[in-house]
Protein backbone atom coordinates (compact mmCIF):
# COMPACT_ATOMS: atom_id res chain seq x y z
CA UNK A 1 0.00 0.00 0.00
CA UNK A 2 1.23 3.78 -0.90
CA UNK A 3 1.64 5.74 1.89
CA UNK A 4 0.93 9.26 0.23
CA UNK A 5 -1.85 9.68 -2.85
CA UNK A 6 -0.64 12.96 -2.92
CA UNK A 7 1.59 16.03 -1.74
CA UNK A 8 0.23 19.28 -2.49
CA UNK A 9 1.97 23.04 -1.67
CA UNK A 10 1.40 26.88 -2.55
CA UNK A 11 2.90 28.53 -5.18
CA UNK A 12 2.85 32.42 -5.94
CA UNK A 13 4.14 32.24 -9.07
CA UNK A 14 2.87 28.75 -11.55
CA UNK A 15 5.38 29.90 -14.13
CA UNK A 16 8.06 30.16 -11.94
CA UNK A 17 7.80 27.39 -8.95
CA UNK A 18 6.95 24.87 -12.37
CA UNK A 19 10.32 25.68 -13.89
CA UNK A 20 12.39 24.88 -10.88
CA UNK A 21 10.00 21.55 -9.93
CA UNK A 22 10.47 20.15 -13.66
CA UNK A 23 14.04 20.67 -13.22
CA UNK A 24 14.11 18.92 -9.83
CA UNK A 25 12.06 16.09 -10.67
CA UNK A 26 13.55 16.02 -14.07
CA UNK A 27 16.45 14.36 -12.17
CA UNK A 28 14.16 11.60 -10.39
CA UNK A 29 13.11 10.62 -13.90
CA UNK A 30 9.86 12.08 -13.31
CA UNK A 31 8.06 13.88 -16.59
CA UNK A 32 7.40 17.53 -16.76
CA UNK A 33 4.46 18.68 -14.94
CA UNK A 34 1.21 19.42 -16.33
CA UNK A 35 -0.38 22.79 -15.72
CA UNK A 36 -3.99 23.09 -15.12
CA UNK A 37 -5.81 25.98 -14.60
CA UNK A 38 -4.40 27.54 -11.08
CA UNK A 39 -2.01 23.95 -10.66
CA UNK A 40 0.57 21.90 -12.03
CA UNK A 41 0.96 18.37 -11.01
CA UNK A 42 3.78 15.39 -11.79
CA UNK A 43 2.89 11.79 -11.62
CA UNK A 44 5.14 10.21 -9.93
CA UNK A 45 5.35 6.15 -8.79
CA UNK A 46 2.05 5.66 -6.37
CA UNK A 47 1.55 9.71 -6.12
CA UNK A 48 1.14 12.73 -6.87
CA UNK A 49 2.97 16.12 -6.30
CA UNK A 50 1.17 19.44 -6.98
CA UNK A 51 1.83 23.05 -6.43
CA UNK A 52 -1.30 25.83 -6.37
CA UNK A 53 -1.93 29.07 -6.40
CA UNK A 54 -4.05 29.49 -2.79
CA UNK A 55 -7.71 29.17 -2.73
CA UNK A 56 -8.15 32.36 -0.11
CA UNK A 57 -6.12 34.71 -2.34
CA UNK A 58 -3.57 35.17 0.06
CA UNK A 59 0.17 34.77 -0.41
CA UNK A 60 1.40 31.11 -0.76
CA UNK A 61 3.72 30.41 2.42
CA UNK A 62 5.95 27.63 3.66
CA UNK A 63 5.18 25.49 6.85
CA UNK A 64 7.26 26.12 9.74
CA UNK A 65 8.82 22.73 10.87
CA UNK A 66 7.85 21.11 7.11
CA UNK A 67 9.77 19.14 4.72
CA UNK A 68 9.20 17.09 2.14
CA UNK A 69 11.63 14.57 1.29
CA UNK A 70 12.40 12.55 -1.89
CA UNK A 71 13.94 9.32 -2.50
CA UNK A 72 17.15 9.47 -4.84
CA UNK A 73 19.26 5.89 -6.20
CA UNK A 74 22.56 7.45 -5.67
CA UNK A 75 24.88 10.21 -4.50
CA UNK A 76 25.19 11.37 -7.97
CA UNK A 77 21.27 11.90 -8.21
CA UNK A 78 21.38 14.05 -4.76
CA UNK A 79 24.32 16.19 -6.41
CA UNK A 80 22.12 16.68 -9.95
CA UNK A 81 19.11 17.30 -8.02
CA UNK A 82 20.79 20.27 -5.66
CA UNK A 83 22.30 21.52 -8.41
CA UNK A 84 19.17 21.44 -10.70
CA UNK A 85 17.48 23.60 -7.84
CA UNK A 86 19.99 25.87 -7.47
CA UNK A 87 20.00 26.78 -11.01
CA UNK A 88 16.33 27.45 -10.89
CA UNK A 89 15.95 29.46 -8.30
CA UNK A 90 16.44 27.45 -5.25
CA UNK A 91 17.80 28.56 -1.93
CA UNK A 92 20.71 26.71 -0.16
CA UNK A 93 20.06 25.20 2.83
CA UNK A 94 22.50 22.40 3.29
CA UNK A 95 24.60 21.22 0.06
CA UNK A 96 25.00 17.37 -0.48
CA UNK A 97 26.55 15.52 2.00
CA UNK A 98 27.11 12.39 4.24
CA UNK A 99 25.28 12.11 6.98
CA UNK A 100 26.03 9.52 9.34
CA UNK A 101 22.82 8.62 11.79
CA UNK A 102 25.00 5.51 13.74
CA UNK A 103 22.44 3.24 12.38
CA UNK A 104 22.53 4.13 8.70
CA UNK A 105 24.16 6.93 6.32
CA UNK A 106 22.60 9.23 4.15
CA UNK A 107 24.08 11.43 1.38
CA UNK A 108 21.66 14.43 1.44
CA UNK A 109 20.96 17.87 0.33
CA UNK A 110 18.49 20.36 1.42
CA UNK A 111 17.05 23.32 -0.59
CA UNK A 112 14.14 25.63 0.19
CA UNK A 113 11.72 26.26 -3.19
CA UNK A 114 10.85 30.17 -4.78
CA UNK A 115 8.20 30.05 -1.85
CA UNK A 116 9.94 29.10 1.05
CA UNK A 117 8.93 25.24 1.34
CA UNK A 118 12.09 22.72 2.42
CA UNK A 119 12.86 20.27 0.37
CA UNK A 120 15.36 17.41 0.65
CA UNK A 121 17.19 14.37 -1.60
CA UNK A 122 18.48 11.62 -0.31
CA UNK A 123 20.12 8.77 -0.82
CA UNK A 124 21.21 5.73 1.71
CA UNK A 125 24.61 4.23 1.52
CA UNK A 126 24.40 0.63 1.85
CA UNK A 127 25.61 -1.17 4.65
CA UNK A 128 29.21 -1.11 4.07
CA UNK A 129 28.92 2.84 3.87
CA UNK A 130 30.86 3.37 0.94
CA UNK A 131 29.98 5.86 -2.02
Amino acid sequence: MYFFRHVMVGANNLDESKKFYDALFSVLGVPPGKAEGEKCRWLGQGGQFLIKLPIDGEPATHANGGTIGFHCSSTAMVDQWYAAGMSNGGISITPPRLDDRGVYKLYLSYIRDPVGNKLNASYQLPKEGKF
